[in-house]
């Protein structure tokens, strides 16, 4: 069992002046990233700009510095931003502090219990489900900015259907500047990336390190305020101060810990989820593995004293992790120094954010929701999971939408675990055993001759969303170039398990390693036809009995 212990310090061992100045200069550019990001989730936070930076720059340094990931970068992401709204609308900042630091102890005790494995017994089909509909509660509450909606005073919607009606029933007060303003700034976060990836060059490589998301908010500014368009900004609505985070004890009552205690674990599992899923993305990026529990205790740590500093709950962000990563950030020092020139920027710059037009920051949200949203992934499972799944699928997005997160993720999972029974009950049959020594088996493995660089796995038992990582541990060495999958005592397969099966492939085409699959039966080889796995892989490489997998691996030798 892995230590609990930063992986800082395994990394300083073997550190380089050269891998510091990478680090430096990765955390420099997150950090350019993270600030526009930082300021929009806060105001969809419904709290003020400052304490989206106050969250990245003291949680973001916290998590990095005792956390179990060599590369994630954390801070304020979008699946708190509906959650946060309704804690702060009913409870006030200080309801939210509360469920941040409960929030954040249930992290660390989950840590220090090595739950992080746990974390797998949430399906697939939830988490997406979840995060659609997160992003379109978030797109739903742009509605009003993007479009410079007027309501009449007194309208303060806080759940998505209420600020959805509020939407339909003020449509009339659509101000075009304010419109005009949203589409420029939308144009631009759409087709900024699309010039870079298309053009080339040493000056349009530099012009396109420029973050969409800060060219942007330039744009809105220079618009609104050299035009002197009638645009809401973020200084006329909100009060701006430059202001460092400052410790702050929140108050404490019996009352209002018992009244936070759902928020908090919905927090507290929420911010595991992101957090751990973030840090298999970017293991997978730099060949490198995470330590769950640390990461745990560090996500906790760090939510802990960003409530104490001014913050909002915090949990790893896939998008600036992924760019730490793709700028040569390989330890956690590009996370503190992301944290670091954040500080710095928000003491020296925040004051022009008051500059910053609403429809802009509207914009920013909108591209937020729709890169979490995995609509690619949603339809993916629409088309090729299990009705049960399917069912479940849509039951989260759609509590998520109409209700909240907690709603969302209890029922999920109950009906999961409920689907699963049955589909298990349904498969599974008791027979009498016969009695054979292994040697006396027609079917043992022990019988044949393996041919050279062909490596065996067989898989007992049912293939489902809790066992599905087992898949992904499968070891395949260099000199392997055919591995068989032997599948006769697999009765079931589920979306989560698909998905792993389909990871395990892609591993082994990245290697040149011929997959080969054994005995699949009737409801595992419907969800792999289902999902076009069996083309992806090839027909000639599903065999109806193992001696058929053997000579097949023979041939491609």
């Amino acid at each position: 069992m892995e230590k609990l212990r930063p992986k800082l310090f395994y990394v300083l061992k073997n550190y380089s002046k050269e891998q510091l100045l990478k680090d430096i200069v990765a955390g420099i550019i997150v950090a350019i990233i993270a600030l526009p990001l930082s300021i929009a989730l806060a105001l969809a936070s419904g709290v003020g700009p400052e304490k989206g930076l106050y969250t990245a720059i003291v949680a973001g340094f916290v998590i990095s510095f005792l956390g179990g990931s060599r590369v994630q970068i954390s801070g304020p992401t979008a699946a708190f931003a509906t959650i946060v709204a309704g804690i702060v609308a009913t409870d006030g900042v200080s309801g939210l502090a509360t469920a941040t630091i409960m929030a954040g102890i249930l992290l660390i005790i989950m840590g220090l219990l090595r739950l992080g494995d746990l974390i797998r017994f949430i399906p697939y089909t939830i988490t997406t489900g979840f995060t659609a509909g997160i992003a379109v509660t978030i797109a739903i509450g742009q509605i009003k900015d993007f479009l410079g909606l007027t309501y009449p005073a007194g309208t303060s919607p806080v759940e998505t259907m209420e600020k959805a009606e509020a939407v339909f029933a003020n449509i009339g007060t659509i101000n075009i500047q304010a419109l005009i303003v949203g589409l420029v700034c939308l144009a631009i976060l759409i087709i900024w990336p699309v010039l870079g990836r298309k053009l080339s060059g040493i000056p349009v490589k530099v012009v396109g390190s420029i973050p969409p998301s800060l060219l942007a908010v330039i744009a809105g500014i220079i618009m609104v305020s050299g035009f002197h368009m009638q645009v809401n900004t973020i200084g006329s609505l909100y009060e701006i101060t430059n202001r460092p985070p400052a410790f702050t004890l929140p108050e404490f009552s019996f009352s209002l810990i018992s009244a936070q205690f759902s928020n908090a674990l919905t927090i507290a599992i929420l911010a595991a989820v992101e957090s751990l899923l973030s840090c298999v993305v970017s293991d997978s990026m730099i060949n490198s593995k995470h330590n769950s529990n640390m990461e745990l205790v560090a996500q906790g740590a760090g939510n802990v004293a960003s409530a104490l500093f001014g913050g909002i709950p915090a949990t790893g962000a896939i998008a600036r992790t992924a760019a730490n990563v793709k700028n040569g950030g390989r330890s956690p020092v590009s996370g503190m120094v992301h944290a670091v020139v954040l500080l710095l920027i928000l003491v020296i710059f925040m004051p022009y954010a008051a500059l910053i037009p609403m429809p802009a920051i509207a914009a920013i949200l909108f591209m937020v929701a729709y890169n979490m949203c995995g609509w690619r992934e949603f339809l993916y499972l629409v088309k090729t999971s299990p009705k049960s799944d399917i069912f479940v699928l849509f039951v989260t997005f759609i509590l998520t939408v109409v209700f909240d997160l907690v709603i969302a993720i209890e029922v999920g999972i109950v009906f999961a675990a409920i689907l699963f029974m049955k589909r298990m009950s349904d498969v599974t049959q008791v027979e009498g055993w016969k009695y054979l020594k292994d040697s006396d088996d027609p079917d043992s493995i022990e019988l044949r001759e393996v041919p050279a660089n062909t490596l065996v796995y067989e898989i007992s038992g049912p293939l489902f969303f809790a066992a599905a990582d087992k898949l992904l541990k499968i070891s395949v060495p260099e000199n392997i170039s055919c591995l068989i999958i032997r599948m006769r005592s697999v009765n079931a397969l589920d979306a989560t398990a698909m998905h792993s099966l389909e990871q395990l492939y892609q591993k082994c085409k990245d290697r040149k390693v011929q997959l080969i699959l054994s005995h699949v039966n009737e409801q595992p080889m419907h969800v792999m036809q289902k999902a076009g796995f069996t083309d992806a892989v090839g027909n000639e490489n599903f065999c109806a009995h193992i001696d058929d997998a053997i000579k097949r691996a023979e041939d491609l030798q």
